[in-house]
């Protein structure tokens, strides 16, 4: 893999969720983007179990187990401002066993389904960021697979960002400030996933628009 950048799309005025999917697609597509099937990143939350926090007041921890079709046979657990744990799918099994220290949040799951399109040496992906049945907001993420060391090629990702996102081009994400010149790996990708889907958790619910 190379470095990627995971962005949130604001939703066009008077569209919808899936209609400023649909333009932002049709921007790539006449860009000579072509698609390259779908993808899926979830996420679940789970905080401390209150039997372990003892009578001190303490603040619970979370930790985000997360998932990425990228990479099938890996999970991913992350705390925010920690580690990030790779181990294998049987981490889920894990948690279950675990769940006298770590108990699921209710109504967490948080995930982004879409298109993955190819652009020369650029992987786009654009997705529906959905809690149950509601669409809450847009992931944009982009991977130039040549690089893997993010201050080399930071310049070139954004002038493509900024091809099809035009005023919406996000800023250098902050894990590359932590990875400047070291070698960028999968897990800087789902911490960013992580840092969108907390944002997108505490924005207010996506009107229905576009809907006559």
């Amino acid at each position: 893999m190379g470095v990627t950048c995971v962005s949130q799309m604001p939703v066009a005025e008077g569209k919808s969720v899936q209609q400023t999917v649909e333009l932002l697609t049709r921007k790539l597509e006449v860009l000579g983007a072509e698609k390259q099937g779908t993808f899926c990143v979830d996420c679940e939350t789970y905080h401390t179990a209150a039997s372990t926090l003892g009578s001190q007041g303490q603040a619970g921890k979370l930790m985000y187990v997360m998932h990425n079709s990228e990479y099938p046979l890996s999970c991913f657990a992350l705390f925010e401002n920690g580690p990030c744990l790779t181990a294998d799918t049987n981490f889920d099994v894990l948690m279950v066993k675990l769940k006298g220290f770590f108990q699921s949040a209710k109504a967490s799951k948080i995930e982004t389904r879409g298109t993955r399109y190819q652009y020369c040496d650029f992987l786009v992906k654009v997705g529906t960021v959905t809690m149950g049945p509601s669409a809450r907001g847009i992931s944009v993420e982009v991977e130039y697979g040549p690089c893997v060391v993010a201050s080399d090629c930071w310049s070139l990702l954004l002038e493509f960002l900024q091809s099809f996102l035009g005023s919406h081009t996000p800023g250098a994400p902050a894990v590359f400030g932590n990875r400047h010149d070291t070698v960028y790996g999968p897990a800087d990708t789902m911490v960013q996933y992580m840092e969108l889907f907390n944002k997108i958790r505490k924005q207010p619910q996506v009107p229905v628009a576009g809907i006559r």
